[in-house]
């Protein structure tokens, strides 16, 4: 099989969209759950801290519990009812039961991370660096999501995958581990320095924390040598978002902007192409 997949490239990415296509779908399930499950575990602590009689729990509540049901009438999904896109198109973007529409967003995630996949296969090739980007690809596509509804980038998704970096890279998969151990330590501190700089000069907090933690993970799967390139495209991203967000939403300039999904973006970007576009850039300008 795996000969197969060297010898067929477009079957290996074809595999890889049909797999992303999958865990695009258990992205779905993951934004939308995963807050609520913080949620609950910060009341534990906060009435344990406190000195409180225990929150009550309700029923299990986790990612693979209870079963997904539409948000509209509380039906449960039957399985061909959640077939990844397809069912989407054969329901026509409404519920079985209740006839309520579907949002939208569910096909598009599971789009977005089948071409992510796709592409990440395209790039690397069959070998383990597919396999481990494509993780982080996936996890990247998680955050976002989550970022955009909750402006949160949560522990539970950013630490597991920044120490994973470092510890494929400690094997060289990408980069060597001095330059994944430096890109962590300067992406964090970059933006930290950043953030503490605005509050002094403003009074104010101009990002999260957890925009520090997600530079570190870039850093801690590319090197530092792809941060400068993440942030000047984030950078790009978030002017171009907010001026959408402005003229399109009405949005105020002062309301806050999740910075994750920009980060993301640019850092999946570089961790990539950021060599080509290094180069294309340095020909253009005639220094090669």
């Amino acid at each position: 099989m795996s000969l197969l997949l060297r010898e067929y490239p477009w079957a290996f990415v074809g595999l890889a969209l049909v797999l992303g296509l999958i865990v695009g779908s258990f992205l779905n399930v993951l934004a939308w759950r995963l807050p609520k499950m913080l949620e609950r575990e910060w009341r534990a602590q906060a009435h344990e801290i406190l000195g409180l009689p225990a929150a009550p729990t309700g029923p299990v509540y986790n990612l693979m519990r209870p079963n997904s049901c539409c948000p509209h009438c509380d039906q449960p999904i039957r399985p061909w009812e959640n077939i990844p896109v397809l069912s989407y198109l054969l329901l026509r973007g409404r519920c079985a039961h209740c006839r309520e529409p579907i949002s939208i967003r569910y096909p598009l995630t599971e789009l977005a991370c089948a071409l992510l996949s796709a592409a990440v296969a395209w790039h690397f090739g069959f070998g383990w660096q597919t396999g481990a980007v494509l993780l982080l690809s996936w996890g990247l596509l998680g955050m976002s999501l989550i970022d955009l509804d909750h402006q949160l980038l949560p522990d539970a998704l950013v630490l597991p995958l920044l120490w994973l970096g470092l510890i494929l890279n400690s094997a060289g998969l990408l980069t060597t581990l001095p330059d994944a151990l430096w890109g962590a330590v300067i992406g964090y501190m970059s933006l930290w320095s950043v953030f503490w700089l605005f509050k002094l000069v403003t009074g104010k907090d101009g990002m999260g924390h957890g925009d520090f933690k997600l530079l570190a993970l870039l850093g801690a799967w590319g090197g530092w040598q792809i941060l400068p390139m993440t942030l000047l495209l984030a950078s790009l991203l978030g002017v171009i978002a907010g001026l959408v967000l402005l003229r399109v939403r009405k949005v105020q300039a002062s309301a806050p902007m999740p910075f994750g999904p920009c980060l993301a973006i640019a850092g999946w970007i570089a961790l990539l192409w950021g060599g080509q576009i290094t180069d294309f850039y340095l020909q253009s300008v005639g220094f090669r």
